[in-house]
């Protein structure tokens, strides 16, 4: 990826999320006042996850889960038991990922890279893997999409965490550092599209 690469990139993401920001920002507001009023919480769940450079970012999301003791696995699927009823629609149309526009705009995020992790891996990469840190992360993105039924796979096996660990991650680090190594913003646009209409 060439400087002139991260230029326009950047460039997109700032008109595009702006644009979506405004275009979407009723639903934004809908989803909000649903989960809250459903969880009898605030709306939304800010998240801490490793970001560019491995730094710490702060994610928003629309609360798709009942408020708990704040101990979350991080392998998804064993948090089934916790989502909401509102959550459950809302994860399956991806609205609660739409607060994440805000990231987009102020540049913590982009639309298109490798998903935010959890502290504990993506900070941990080490050698040539580590220039996927040199990424926003994205709101979709290759492995993203491959891994889009990751929850129903690790809800499938035995140790969801071992097979996350040993099978998904390896692939998702392989399939960013393709991204990064092939990247066109061509190839965005694609992934954009497959997202939403895939």
């Amino acid at each position: 990826m060439s400087r002139i690469d991260i230029l326009f990139k950047r460039a997109f993401d700032i008109v595009a999320s702006l644009a979506g920001l405004l275009l979407f920002a009723p639903v934004i507001l809908l989803c909000w006042l649903v989960a809250a009023l459903d969880t009898h919480s605030n709306g939304f769940f800010i998240q801490r996850r490793i970001g560019r450079h491995g730094r710490v970012i702060h994610v928003c999301k629309i609360k798709t889960m009942y408020p708990g003791d704040g101990k979350r696995s991080p392998i998804a699927s064993r948090n089934i038991s916790s989502i909401s009823r509102s959550g459950r629609f809302l994860r399956k149309y991806k609205l609660d990922e739409l607060p994440q526009l805000f990231n987009v705009l102020i540049g913590s995020m982009s639309f298109v890279g490798p998903r935010p992790d959890v502290p504990g891996y993506a900070d941990r990469l080490q050698g040539e893997d580590r220039i996927i840190l040199s990424l926003r992360p994205g709101i979709t993105g290759p492995a993203s999409i491959k891994y889009r039924d990751e929850e129903s796979i690790l809800a499938a096996v035995d140790d969801p965490e071992a097979y996350n660990d040993r099978i998904i991650w390896p692939d998702k680090v392989r399939i960013n550092r393709e991204y990064f190594n092939n990247y066109s913003l061509l190839r965005d646009f694609q992934y954009i599209f497959n997202t939403i209409f895939g």
